[in-house]
């Protein structure tokens, strides 16, 4: 099998991460994009503590790569499978 060894954590961790209705919709928002948290807030219409604990868990599970812009983080979507996930999903 000449395929890359697949490890099932780190899949496991994306997927769950993934599988909550609004951290879906903020990746889906986020790839070939860049915001930072008070636009998501208010595009989410959601309280900015939990938009960023939902940040925190797509960030942890390296779907979400942080810039820091001045004093604003901004946040994007550098993970190549994320992005081909999001797009089969569309």
């Amino acid at each position: 099998m000449n395929r890359k060894s697949i490890d099932p954590s780190t899949y496991s961790n994306m997927f769950k991460a993934l599988g909550h209705p609004v951290r879906l919709k903020m990746v889906a928002g986020l790839i070939g994009n860049e915001c930072h948290v008070n636009k998501i807030v208010r595009m989410l219409q959601l309280p900015q503590s939990t938009i960023s604990q939902h940040l925190t868990v797509l960030k942890n599970a390296g779907i979400l790569t942080p810039h820091k812009n001045g004093v604003q983080t901004c946040y994007r979507v550098e993970n190549e499978t994320v992005k081909k996930i999001i797009a089969l999903l569309k």
